[in-house]
């Protein structure tokens, strides 16, 4: 039973219905209705870059033969009796579910979200109406202060709102009124972004477009009489034009099953996305509390690892493939150029080139008109590649090659790659320390490709100890806590919580 046939869930319908027959498998998918929408086409519409025709398509056109949609809300989940509860009165049976609703913007859990100004000076772009108003707001848009803000995080696609930024100076300088508009960025982090290295070039270049940067803002309210956000230490910053980025939350049927924490996110394990409190439960895109990215790179990677693990699920042996919280990001940034972050739980966003070393041919946190043209491709590879579980190039692997290293680093050195495309060894992770890269620089030995030496890998290691015994009941993963701060157990979190 797979509960959203969004991005995550209709990808991961495809691919187990192309792996198992319907003998083998009984796929079930639900969702309120029949409109697959595209969610990064949100951010162009403001701007008259995209219409609705091109972001909206219908459900039933993804979904496989041999999967039943069944077009209806949901009303709760009971997990202990493994069944789903519609809100037409229907009852489903599941032995396993996957929960892919992912969440949904709350403009209305900010005192004054949507008070008299909502929709006329006060607007957001993370559903296609906000973003079709806002649209019209933009077009009449005459000069004054436009304010950009983020609510508290996390939230879907962490650089949309740089990226409207970006976008709002170039289409203010196309309409020649550039100098009129006051542009103002205002975020509860304490940087342009949640990494030193890409809050440290994003701020670089938010600085050139003359972009005021308000830091460590947590908002108590929107003002609509005096057009102002209020913070709770009584900062008062005024708009003419507020884009805003609500609070995102789950689904109110989580918090109705009992399953999810204060945001309605399912705290589940972070390699294997599988419930904390239940095992016969996943949770695959935005819907679970994995410290990294709400991102459709991030759905796209999750199911991969999910789609490797399925096999031992069914077999009730440990899972033993762990996604690594792996997202890469393109940011639009306008006049035709963009930007590209690649990370992972360990590895923050780091300048390079991408995929390759040198030639890239894409850059990491640099503006580059390769960049732009791959985020626009997206939109084709997204409809015609991504959601029907089709193949592509790009992997759930970590790769440092062509990373500039500036601290430390998880994933797949280029020695290390290299080796295995050649000799057909084994890829394994290594950890790189930045530090010890500049150290090897500056003795005269940084032209080689630092690496670090590979661990034995853990599939090799239970291959060498003979066959797996199936585990009677769930074992969780070694990774990070996802009920705890945080702060408290990821130095330097990719997405912090206040």
């Amino acid at each position: 039973m797979i509960l959203g046939a969004g991005t995550a869930g209709t990808m991961v319908a495809n691919k187990l219905r192309a792996k198992y027959t319907p003998a083998e498998l009984d796929i079930t998918i639900v969702d309120q209705d029949d409109q697959h929408h595209y969610q990064p086409g949100y951010l162009f519409l403001p701007f008259g870059q995209l219409a609705p025709g091109q972001i909206v398509r219908s459900r039933h056109s993804f979904i496989p033969d041999g999967v039943n949609l069944l077009l209806c809300g949901v009303q709760r989940v009971d997990a202990e009796a493994k069944q789903v509860h519609l809100r037409n009165g229907g009852l489903l049976d599941y032995d396993t579910l996957i929960i892919a609703t992912g969440v949904q913007a709350r403009p209305e859990a900010t005192p004054g979200g949507v008070g008299p100004e909502y929709g006329k000076s006060v607007h957001n772009f993370y559903d296609l109406e906000a973003a079709e108003r806002l649209q019209e707001a933009m077009r009449t848009f005459q000069g004054g202060r436009l304010v950009v803000h983020i609510t508290d995080v996390p939230f879907k696609c962490p650089v949309a709102p740089l990226e409207f930024t970006f976008l709002a100076d170039a289409y203010f300088k196309d309409k020649k009124i550039r100098k009129k508009v006051d542009i103002v960025f205002v975020t509860p982090l304490d940087g342009a972004f949640t990494k030193p290295v890409a809050s440290r070039e994003l701020a670089d270049a938010l600085k050139k477009r003359n972009v005021t940067l308000e830091t460590d803002f947590a908002i108590a309210e929107i003002d609509n009489e005096r057009k102002e956000i209020v913070s709770f230490d009584d900062r008062r910053i005024p708009f003419d034009l507020l884009v805003t980025v609500p609070l995102n939350m789950g689904p109110d049927y989580i918090a109705e099953s009992g399953l999810g924490d204060d945001l309605n996110l399912v705290p589940c394990d972070q390699g294997t996305m599988r419930a904390l409190a239940h095992p016969d439960i996943f949770v695959l895109g935005d819907g679970g509390t994995l410290q990294t990215s709400k991102a459709g790179s991030v759905a796209h990677f999750q199911v991969d690892i999910f789609m490797e693990n399925w096999p031992q699920y069914l077999a009730g042996q440990q899972l033993t493939h762990n996604f690594d919280g792996h997202a890469n990001c393109f940011i639009e940034s306008g006049d035709g150029k963009g930007m590209l972050l690649d990370f992972n739980y360990e590895t923050q966003p780091y300048t390079g080139t991408f995929p390759l070393p040198v030639v890239g041919p894409m850059a990491l946190l640099k503006e580059t008109r390769a960049n732009h043209w791959a985020k626009l491709a997206f939109r084709f590879v997204y409809w015609e590649f991504l959601i029907k579980g089709r193949p592509l190039p790009f992997t759930a692997d970590m790769y440092l090659m062509g990373k500039n290293i500036e601290g430390p680093a998880s994933g797949t050195a280029t020695a290390d790659l290299f080796k295995g495309l050649f000799s057909k060894a084994a890829k394994s992770p290594s950890k790189v320390a930045g530090t010890a890269a500049k150290a090897r620089a500056k003795a005269g030995r940084g032209a080689r490709p630092y690496t670090a030496k590979p661990t034995e890998p853990k599939a090799a290691a239970r291959a060498a100890a003979g066959p797996s015994e199936p585990v009677p009941v769930y074992v969780a993963q070694k990774g990070v806590d996802s009920t705890a701060d945080p702060a408290t157990v990821l130095p330097d979190p990719i997405i912090p919580k206040f």
